[in-house]
């Protein structure tokens, strides 16, 4: 077994709270509360500026050129290509994308940005795609999920975002192909600290559609006196 395939059976459970999710859900019914899919927007968009921030720090404290390379390829998908898939959110709510940026994140996303920075500066490659992984994989097994369970028509609302993610099988074996490149020649330590890193990413990315459903905010000082 490889280890990414090893890293998939110790989640399974995270992977699954994910797909039953109601926020997911509401996705494949292509019915979701108004105020929920705007706080996702907001916060996805601030969120993968901190993604890739985080595959900045990796290619910096990268050793080969490929991984280099890798990463530079992997950047260009965050920054161009899940763009058509706030645009969809942003259509069923009819906000312009643009009022929704350069929002500061909630606690749920500023926490798991910072996890994956954390690792892509103090640990290993192999460690740094162990944190950044769960973000693809997740989606991808997202969009599969709807496409199996609830066959969406052309005209669903969330058609484009749903294919934009079933449609990146290609891209999460790659990852998981150089993931496993790493653990071969990782120390046991590595390995539990990569461990350790994608299994967090996967908690945060549950909680990121709790965090989009509850809308979920810093609490004021007011409340914090209240308590």
């Amino acid at each position: 077994m490889n280890f990414s395939e090893e890293l998939r059976k110790e989640n399974e459970d995270i992977f699954a709270l994910i797909k039953a999710h109601p926020f997911v859900e509401g996705v494949g019914k292509g019915i979701l509360p108004v105020d929920a899919v705007r706080h996702y927007v907001q916060a996805d968009y601030a969120y993968l500026n901190g993604f890739m921030k985080t595959i900045g720090m990796a290619i910096g404290n990268a050793d080969h050129r490929d991984d280099i390379a890798y990463f530079s390829e992997l950047m260009q998908f965050s920054l161009h290509d899940e763009i058509q898939a706030h645009l969809c959110f942003c259509d069923y709510i009819n906000v312009n994308y643009e009022d929704l940026q350069e929002l500061p994140l909630p606690p749920t996303g500023d926490h798991y940005v910072k996890h994956m920075m954390y690792h892509a500066q103090t640990g290993t490659t192999g460690e740094a795609i162990s944190a950044l992984l769960p973000c693809p994989w997740t989606y991808y097994e997202i969009g599969k999920y709807i496409n199996e369970i609830w066959q969406p028509s052309d005209n669903h609302p969330f058609q484009i975002w749903i294919q934009c993610y079933a449609n990146t099988e290609q891209d999460v074996e790659e990852m998981c192909a150089r993931l496993d490149e790493h653990a071969r020649h990782a120390s046991e330590k590595e390995k539990t600290n990569m461990k350790i890193a994608f299994r967090k990413s996967c908690q945060l990315e549950y909680l990121f559609w709790e965090m989009a459903i509850s809308t979920e905010e810093w609490p004021s000082i007011k409340e914090d006196i209240k308590k």
